[in-house]
């Protein structure tokens, strides 16, 4: 049975992508190039690979988003997969399997952290 907390809650009121939330100025980001930032986000979905210890809902509560943010990112950007492949995407192997393999259950620490986390996604 799928852990409530392993789905996807996005909370994210998106500004446009040329501002700087602290500023309302035109962030340096957009200037970056798509190759650059391509060759970034795989570096950091391979150290999610290779960072199992990283527990989603950890992510969640340190960071708001988690690897299944992440496939869900994918494709929200186009990407023609559906949620199973994104995931499968990002996780590197089948979702169930990756669950099955490395998933710990959540403590009530780690899922009021996460609510706490998520909490702050509002009006990112």
């Amino acid at each position: 049975m799928a852990k409530d907390w392993a789905k996807p809650k996005h909370s994210f009121n998106h500004r446009p992508m040329n501002m700087n939330a602290a500023n309302n100025t035109l962030d340096a980001l957009e200037a970056l190039d798509d190759a650059h930032a391509a060759a970034a986000f795989r570096r950091l979905v391979r150290h999610l690979r290779h960072r199992h210890d990283a527990q989603n809902i950890d992510l969640m509560g340190l960071a708001g988003f988690c690897r299944n943010c992440l496939a869900e990112w994918v494709v929200d950007a186009g990407a023609p997969l559906d949620k199973r492949g994104a995931r499968e995407l990002i996780h590197g192997l089948p979702f169930d399997e990756w669950k099955t393999r490395y998933q710990t259950e959540a403590s009530p620490e780690q899922l009021a952290r996460m609510e706490a986390s998520l909490k702050l996604n509002e009006g990112a």
